[in-house]
């Protein structure tokens, strides 16, 4: 029988930036919701509208910065069967998020004593419109806003890591990635951070406790 020698690991180092998902981390979303809105104002079936945009790759190359926000949805619109504007496009997206209070709560917690960022893949329209989508991501985040459209790359990625990372001013080792897709964050844990895949309040506060982090939120 060979000898069995034992697996070293580098020891996990205090984390300095915590780098945060948005859909389904710090807010919930639900597409069923936007489809429906969006049916209400083109009058399609909402499987037609769900096939045409959700099942094809306009949304993948959305998040890759393959459009402007106008071009984007100028396409968003005709895929829809119908002349969009901001305003409803604005409207349908909002109806499909609704803020994790206790998250955010969380969040804002983590952020008085360490870096905070949010990365989520997204087109460049909503780039321009967070604002109006999730006016409760500015207080938290500051400049710390980071679409994939606007990086020309997306999560998984770990080149987009990196980049936020630089951005941030944090190490990539003692960065901290939280996001609901486990590919995202084996991309994260690829580029050197480290990660957890986000399951709820719950087991978010166990992954900070395990790191030797201790938050009191409400």
């Amino acid at each position: 029988m060979p000898p069995v020698f034992p697996v070293w690991r580098m020891p996990l180092l205090p984390i300095d930036a915590f780098i945060f998902d948005m859909d389904d981390v710090v807010c919930t979303y639900d597409v069923g919701r936007r489809i429906s809105a969006l049916a209400s104002l083109s009058g399609r079936p909402e499987t037609e509208i769900r096939q045409a945009i959700w099942e094809s790759d306009f949304l993948d190359r959305a998040d890759r910065g393959y459009y402007s926000a106008d071009a984007y949805l100028d396409e968003f619109g005709r895929l829809l069967g119908m002349k969009l504007n901001r305003a409803q496009w604005v409207e349908a997206r909002r109806a499909s998020m609704i803020p994790d209070l206790p998250m955010l709560n969380l969040v804002r917690a983590l952020g008085q004593s360490h870096r905070l960022a949010l990365l989520t893949n997204n087109d460049r329209l909503l780039s321009e419109t967070i604002d109006d989508l999730f006016p409760e991501l500015r207080h938290l985040f500051g400049s710390h806003l980071y679409v994939s459209a606007d990086l020309a790359l997306a999560k998984p990625d770990p080149d987009i890591f990196r980049a936020v990372c630089n951005r941030v001013g944090a190490e990539t080792r003692r960065s901290f990635f939280i996001d609901d897709l486990a590919v995202n964050v084996a991309g994260a844990k690829e580029a050197g951070l480290q990660g957890h895949v986000f399951k709820g309040v719950t087991g978010f506060l166990e992954a900070l406790k395990c790191a030797g982090i201790t938050v009191t939120h409400e």
